[in-house]
């Protein structure tokens, strides 16, 4: 099972930026793809961005689109979840995840490995 650690959380106010690193060990990083999700208080947690095995491949909440960008290195064993234009509405722990597949899930059960999460709180 992968390690995943993630970092990079914080306060931000609305409008401002945050970029998530995860920084995962294991030949589970290089074999599959991997994700970002996020779960605020009272609620699910939810997918918020996925990258595919190659790194060819990502898929985006419509919540997030056009504001967040995912991207891996396989030098470094490291995906990152920039994070642009925040919103109140973003606040939540954010997750990284390990997928079971090459390709992108966008369901917790296509994810084998989690981070312990990291706080993104976003104020008006």
């Amino acid at each position: 099972q992968a390690q995943l650690v993630e970092s990079g959380g914080g306060s931000v106010q609305a409008g401002g930026s945050l970029r998530l690193s995860c920084a995962a060990s294991g030949r589970i990083f290089r074999s599959y793809a991997m994700g970002w999700f996020r779960q605020a208080p009272g609620k699910e947690r939810e997918f918020v961005a996925g990258i595919s095995r190659s790194g060819e491949s990502t898929n985006y909440a419509d919540s997030v689109k056009g504001r967040f960008t995912i991207s891996r290195d396989s030098a470094k064993n490291t995906v990152y979840l920039q994070m642009n234009s925040l919103k109140p509405e973003d606040t939540a722990v954010y997750y990284c995840a390990a997928g079971r597949f090459q390709w992108i899930a966008s369901t917790t059960s296509g994810y084998s490995s989690w981070g312990q999460g990291t706080q993104v709180t976003v104020s008006s």
